[in-house]
């Protein structure tokens, strides 16, 4: 962890001007972004400065994708959480969000959001990357019910709604019916019966 401001508090200024750290990565994708941080935890060594490119914490920050800006001397630096879960005993880390599911149209869908943004969807509009929490999202919900929430995602209005429960967490267990996928950052990394989630506030050390 970097030892930089502590996670934002209401009301407070976030983010400061300044260039890029000589070991900076560059990093265009959410998948890219997740990759970085795996190999530096797996291997005991600091996860170094990211510059993000794209990706949905990327969009959720502000970020434009410009590089040059990036690398002008005027880059925006903020402080930002990482996700972390263990997956029936193995530990993984996400940047933007955790999906677990056995598919969009069927069973119980459960969301862990660090970012606002799944892709199109604003999944978390009152979401913020660096209060030390996750958005929790957990529904089992009739089909019709699916896709009229479906069809409200990318404006963030499929929230509140009472088939959908919402929480605030900085840590969480969650135990599901049956081996169910699980996506980190939108990739597929296993399926899992018991999920174990807490926020690693302020970890990362973020440019765009």
């Amino acid at each position: 962890m970097w030892s930089g401001p502590v996670p934002i508090r209401k009301g407070e200024a976030w983010g400061a001007v300044g260039p890029l750290p000589p070991d900076t990565v560059v990093v265009r994708s959410n998948t890219q972004a997740r990759a970085v941080v795996t190999d530096a935890r797996r291997n005991g060594r600091a996860i170094p400065p990211l510059a993000l490119l794209g990706g949905d914490l990327c969009r959720t920050l502000g970020g434009t994708g410009d590089e040059a800006r990036l690398r002008s001397g005027g880059a925006t630096e903020v402080g930002v959480d990482l996700g972390a879960v263990l997956l029936d005993g193995r530990l993984h880390w996400f940047l933007a969000h955790l999906v677990a599911r056995k598919g969009w149209w069927r069973g119980r869908v459960v969301v862990a959001m660090n970012a606002q943004f799944i892709g199109r969807w604003d999944v978390a509009p009152r979401g913020h990357p660096n209060d030390g929490r996750l958005e929790l999202l957990d529904a089992d919900l009739p089909l019709g019910t699916r896709m009229q929430v479906r069809s409200r995602l990318a404006t963030g209005t499929h929230v509140p709604h009472p088939g959908i429960e919402e929480s605030h967490v900085s840590s969480q267990q969650l135990d599901l019916d049956q081996p169910t996928s699980v996506y980190l950052d939108g990739d597929l990394v296993g399926t899992a019966r018991h999920l174990s989630l807490r926020v690693e506030p302020n970890a990362l050390r973020c440019f765009l």
